[in-house]
């Protein structure tokens, strides 16, 4: 009788192994909530492989390319399969899901100055989808060479030019150095290529 519970114990862990190796599937799975990155990577049992050395690397990656304005789903996709093949993993599925749902890249941006007010008050922090998908209206966050990065209202689209201003529409009147000067919310065109995404919480 034990012989036999033996046997059985032995088939059960066999049919659990064979099938393991017949429907084992190497995947990389990421979650991004908008500041911060977890990378878990299911790996074939036999390969050496340092996951988390492998997932360190995946996270940095990502992080990276959530500070890029010219990536997107499909470059961050393209950078981990990269990675992976650099670990020698081939043909892994790379499942990329988000606190805003699956294949979006979400940012969490600080609104700095009140060039937003009254919609965005200096300090706040408002919740960006990684897109160049914008529209009149959109409220966007752009990289400039002049100002650095800006939160602003889309305006006016001519192209892959961006018309961006403030909705803080007050004029201001300062002395600098005894000389008055008028300032107001900051108007600027972009390229789109130069926009992070798209204000979709805040």
């Amino acid at each position: 009788m034990a012989k036999k519970i033996i046997l059985a114990i032995v088939i059960i862990i066999l049919a659990i192994f064979i099938g393991y190796l017949v429907f084992h599937e190497d995947s990389i799975n990421i979650y991004i909530d908008g500041e911060n990155v977890t990378s878990y990577s299911n790996i074939f049992i036999f390969e050496n492989i340092n996951t988390q050395q492998l997932n360190k690397d995946i996270c940095n990656y990502t992080l990276s390319s959530m500070n890029n304005t010219t990536s997107n789903i499909s470059t961050l996709r393209n950078g981990i399969s990269d990675i992976s093949e650099s670990y020698g993993l081939e043909n892994v599925t790379i499942n990329i899901n988000s606190s805003i749902g699956e294949n979006e890249i979400p940012i969490i941006y600080t609104v700095k100055g009140k060039s937003m007010y009254p919609t965005l008050h200096n300090g706040q922090k408002v919740l960006l989808n990684k897109t160049k998908n914008i529209h009149v209206g959109d409220i966007v966050v752009a990289n400039t060479a002049k100002y650095g990065n800006i939160i602003k209202r889309v305006s006016q689209i001519d192209g892959d030019s961006v018309y961006l201003t403030s909705d803080n529409t007050n004029v201001e009147i300062e002395e600098i150095n005894g000389s008055i000067y008028q300032t107001h919310g900051l108007r600027t065109w972009v390229d789109i290529s130069n926009i992070y995404g798209v204000v979709i919480k805040y």
